[in-house]
C-alpha cells in the first residue's frame, strides 16, 4: 500500500490567514490520520509577491499550533530543494519536455497582441489564448530563440472532447475542453507558474493526497491533463470550500478579516483557534465539539468534509475560547493573564486569586483589563449604585450598613477571606436582614461597579485591609452627601 504523503505548499507573500491555515491542518491530519508524511514546500515562484518576513511566520505558525512537518526547507529531506524558486531548472526540463511530446508550445506574443485579444474578447467575458504561436514553423521558433526574443511556455489543450476528474468532495466533474485555456507553464522570467510548479513538484515529492481550496477546482482538468501527458499517477483532489465572513463575502485579509497572527494578538489560544477552524467544514459526528490535536488525528476523515462554504462565526470561536480557558489549570491561565493584569495593575496584588475570579468569566485574554480597573483604582461612581430594587438597598439603609460594617473590618484581624466573610454575615445577622441589603452595598463601595469577577469577600481579600477600609469611608461620604 502506497504511504500517504501530503504537502503544504504556502506563498510567501505576508500573514497566515485562517484558510491557509485550515489547509495545513487539513493536509497535516489526512497525512498523520494515516500513519503518513506531512510537507512544507515553499511557493515562491511568483516573486513579485514575496514579503519579507513572511517564511518566518509560515514556520512559526507551524511550530506555535502544533504541525510539525516532516519535511520541508528547514528541516530536509529526501526530495528537496523544498522551496520552487531554487528548482527552477526542474521545471524548465519538463516544460521542455512536454514540447517535445506536442502537449506544449513556445510563445512568442507581445503584451500587446494579448492585450488586444483580451479586449477583444470582453464582450464575450470567455477570454482565451487563440494558439497563435501553436502553429509557428520550426524554423520561425529556432529564428525567435536565437534572437533573444522573450517568449512563454504554455499547455497546448484539445479544443474538442471532455476532460473528466475525481474530486473526494465534489465527485466527478466533466469539463468540455474547448472551455480550457492554454495556461502559461513557464514564465518569461524563466520561472513556472503556480499550476505547472504544483503538479512537477507533487509528483517528484510522491504526494498521494492534494488538499487545496474549490476556487482551485476550474484548474484540475488542465493539471490532469498534464499527469497524464507525462504517465503520472494523479493524486487524490480533496478540495475544500470557501470560509466565508458572511453569507455573501469571503473571508480575506484584504478586507481586514482577522489572521491567525492577528486572533493570538487578541487573546485567543492556539489550541482554541485551531480545534474551531477543524470545525470550518467538516463534520466529526456526534454532539463533541472540543478536540485537541491528537483527538483530530484520531477523528479526521476527510470524506466527512462540506460542500457549503462554511461561515466564520466569531461568537462561536469566543464560546469555544471561553471553554478552553475554563478546564485549562490556574497557573497556566495565571501565567497567560499575567501580561493583561500588568497592563492596568501596578499594585503588587495576588494575582493567581484574581485568576481564580475570571478563569470563568473571561471568554478571550483580551478581555481581562476590562474585569480588572477597579482593582488598581476605585472608579468615579454614583450613590445612585447603590439603590437596588431586587436586594431591596436604597441610599439610607447603604449607609446604615457601611457605617455599621466599618467599625468591624477596622478591627478585623488577620485580614483572611474567611474572616471577612465572617464579618459580612455576622452583620447580616445582627441586623436581621437579607444577605443582599448588606452586601449589595459593601461590594458597591469595594469596587464602585455594577458587576464584577468575584463579590465583595473576594475583591476585599484582593486589595487588602486598608485599601477596602479607605474606600468603604468613601462610600459612606459618598452616601452621606446623597442623603442631604
Amino acid at each position: 500500500m502506497t504511504k500517504v504523503r501530503t504537502r503544504f505548499a504556502p506563498s510567501p507573500t505576508g500573514y497566515m490567514h485562517v484558510g491557509n491555515l485550515r489547509t495545513a491542518l487539513y493536509t497535516y491530519l489526512i497525512a498523520k490520520h494515516a500513519g503518513g508524511d506531512f510537507i512544507l514546500r515553499i511557493e515562491d515562484t511568483d516573486q513579485g509577491r514575496f514579503v519579507e518576513g513572511a517564511l518566518d511566520i509560515i514556520y512559526n505558525t507551524l511550530k506555535t499550533t502544533g504541525l510539525k512537518h516532516d519535511e520541508g526547507p528547514d528541516v530536509g529531506g529526501p526530495v528537496g530543494p523544498y522551496i520552487q524558486s531554487q528548482r527552477t531548472d526542474i521545471y524548465l526540463k519538463y516544460a521542455k519536455k512536454l514540447i517535445d511530446m506536442g502537449k506544449a508550445y513556445y510563445c512568442f506574443c507581445t503584451k500587446e497582441r494579448l492585450d488586444t485579444l483580451r479586449a477583444s474578447s470582453e464582450a464575450s467575458g470567455d477570454y482565451k489564448y487563440d494558439k497563435h504561436c501553436l502553429h509557428l514553423s520550426e524554423g520561425e521558433i529556432k529564428d525567435k530563440l536565437a534572437s533573444g526574443i522573450p517568449y512563454v511556455i504554455r499547455q497546448n489543450n484539445p479544443e474538442t472532447g471532455v476532460t473528466t476528474f475525481h474530486d473526494e468532495i465534489y465527485g466527478d466533474i466533466c469539463v468540455d475542453n474547448s472551455e480550457l485555456d492554454d495556461m502559461i507553464l513557464i514564465k518569461s522570467d524563466g520561472y513556472p507558474t503556480y499550476n505547472f510548479a504544483n503538479v512537477i513538484d507533487d509528483h517528484l515529492m510522491g504526494i498521494t493526497h492534494v488538499v487545496r481550496g474549490s476556487e482551485y477546482l476550474s484548474s484540475a482538468p488542465k493539471y490532469n491533463r498534464l499527469y497524464e501527458a507525462f504517465g503520472w499517477q494523479i493524486p487524490t483532489y480533496i478540495h475544500c470550500p470557501p470560509i466565508m465572513k458572511d453569507p455573501h463575502h469571503k473571508l480575506s485579509k484584504r478586507n481586514g478579516d482577522a489572521s491567525f497572527q492577528d486572533l493570538i494578538e487578541k487573546g485567543y489560544l492556539k489550541e482554541a483557534v485551531l480545534n474551531y477552524i477543524a470545525l470550518l467544514g467538516w463534520n466529526p459526528g456526534g454532539e463533541k465539539e472540543i478536540f485537541n490535536l491528537q483527538e483530530l488525528v484520531e477523528k479526521f476523515d476527510y470524506r466527512n468534509i462540506n460542500k457549503s462554504p462554511a461561515i466564520f462565526d466569531t461568537v462561536k470561536l469566543k464560546w469555544m475560547n471561553g471553554q478552553y480557558i475554563k478546564n485549562m489549570p490556574l497557573e497556566d491561565f495565571n501565567f497567560l493573564a499575567l501580561p493583561y493584569y500588568k497592563k492596568v495593575i501596578s499594585k503588587k496584588l495576588d494575582f493567581l486569586k484574581i485568576s481564580k475570579l475570571l478563569k470563568t468569566r473571561v471568554e478571550v485574554l483580551s478581555e481581562i483589563p476590562d474585569f480588572l480597573d477597579f482593582f488598581q483604582k476605585l472608579p468615579d461612581y454614583s450613590a445612585d449604585m447603590y439603590i437596588h430594587k431586587r436586594m431591596k438597598t436604597n441610599l439610607q439603609n447603604s449607609l446604615i450598613t457601611l457605617e455599621k460594617f466599618l467599625p468591624r473590618l477596622e478591627s478585623l484581624d488577620p485580614w483572611t477571606f474567611e474572616n471577612i466573610e465572617k464579618c459580612c454575615m455576622d452583620l447580616v445577622s445582627d441586623m436581621q436582614v437579607k444577605n443582599g441589603v448588606v452586601l449589595w452595598p459593601v461590594r458597591t463601595a469595594l469596587s464602585g461597579k455594577k458587576s464584577t469577577p468575584g463579590g465583595a469577600f473576594e475583591i476585599a481579600d484582593i486589595i487588602g485591609k486598608e485599601e477596602s477600609i479607605k474606600r468603604i469611608k468613601t462610600g459612606i461620604e459618598k452616601l452621606k452627601k446623597a442623603n442631604q
